[in-house]
């Protein structure tokens, strides 16, 4: 890969700032803000995305909607400098033609106004990985972090599937001398084998407990984002178990657990994986979540989620980031939850 110039990077026209050799481009995306209000995206917090598209292409990912409209926004933009081709959007895209938004740490500069937070917190990451492997060129994510340092009282928080993370302990260490920093390390299981069906490019599980051991032992507010949990695939007790077990192993400070949002977007990928490998489970998904219409699981289904993680939490000592761990074993219940399946609806 070339080396990429501040000049390329804070690019403000349309442009193609990069194109590695198994296909993935990388596009500039100019900007007039970086930060989505609450009020922008339903969430109780603001978010920060660098990037839009991932080279991680998790079968599950629900941003791919939103790179469709950036993508057909851009078609509708072709006479600016070098725009992106106006090809119809398919689901490859997501992973093939990343927008990179140049400028975003300036930008951020110019618009960031603690005030306006209204208290709640900035999560970078939400929707597209931050640490994804443009990140080691284009270094937007560390750029923002290092903005977000120069102010303080803030409630910062990353998502994140890469070992990346690591390189950026020392903003990181910077930044919480003078705000809340909270690093979520997102990973679905420790089961290699079903990491790799589901999200075939990310890291490595092992490699990602590691990153989470050494941001821990940096001094780091740090844990495990399980998400998502993939009803029958991953919400039995051994496979939540063994995760919680090896994220406490590598010093996590939290683990809270989330289920699957199968939007409309995310069926066309997501329905093909799940009829590959979990054949059985097709009609069940289609049934519970067509009833459903707005993609996401039943308030049971989630309710008996969140009581079976409550229990293994609590078994092992671990907290979810909310409620502190308890420390103490429990395990009255628990031969029901290992026999009972959980419903979709």
């Amino acid at each position: 890969m070339k080396t990429v110039t501040e000049q390329e990077v804070t690019s403000k026209s349309w442009s193609t700032l990069d194109q590695r050799q198994r296909g993935a481009r990388f596009i500039s995306l100019p900007i007039a803000s970086v930060l989505n209000s609450p009020a922008q995206t339903g969430m109780d917090f603001w978010s920060v995305n660098p990037y839009v598209g991932c080279e991680f292409g998790c079968s599950y990912c629900y941003a791919r909607f939103t790179h469709q409209y950036v993508t057909e926004r851009a078609s509708a933009h072709r006479g600016d400098t070098a725009s992106p081709p106006a090809a119809p959007w398919t689901d490859d895209d997501f992973e093939r033609n990343i927008f990179v938004k140049a400028g975003a740490a300036e930008v951020l500069a110019l618009t960031l106004r603690p005030a306006r937070l209204g208290g709640h917190a900035v999560v970078v990451g939400t929707a597209t990985d931050p640490y994804q492997p443009a990140e080691r060129t284009f270094r937007l994510t560390r750029r923002v972090l290092e903005t977000l340092a120069q102010y303080h009282g803030l409630d910062v928080g990353i998502i994140t599937k890469s070992p990346l993370v690591t390189r950026d302990i020392d903003v990181l260490t910077k930044l919480a001398e003078r705000s809340a920093v909270t690093v979520n390390v997102s990973l679905i299981a420790t089961d290699v084998d079903l990491v790799r069906r589901l999200e075939p490019r990310t890291p490595m599980p092992a490699v990602r407990l590691k990153a989470l051991e050494r941001l821990v032992t940096a001094g780091i507010y740090a844990g495990v984002i399980m998400a998502p949990v993939v009803p029958g695939v991953s919400d039995d007790v051994p496979r939540l178990t063994a995760m919680v077990q090896a994220a406490k192993d590598a010093g996590a400070r939290f683990i809270h657990a989330h289920p699957l949002r199968l939007y409309a977007n995310v069926r066309r990928r997501f329905l093909p994986v799940v009829a590959e490998h979990w054949p059985a489970l097709v009609p069940r998904y289609e049934k519970a979540f067509d009833a459903r219409g707005g993609g996401i699981v039943t308030p049971a289904y989630a309710a008996a989620l969140s009581r079976r993680m409550g229990k293994i939490r609590r078994a092992l000592g671990m907290s979810d980031g909310r409620t502190p761990a308890s420390g103490q074993r429990r395990t009255e219940g628990w031969p029901e939850v290992v026999q009972q399946e959980l419903q979709l609806g």
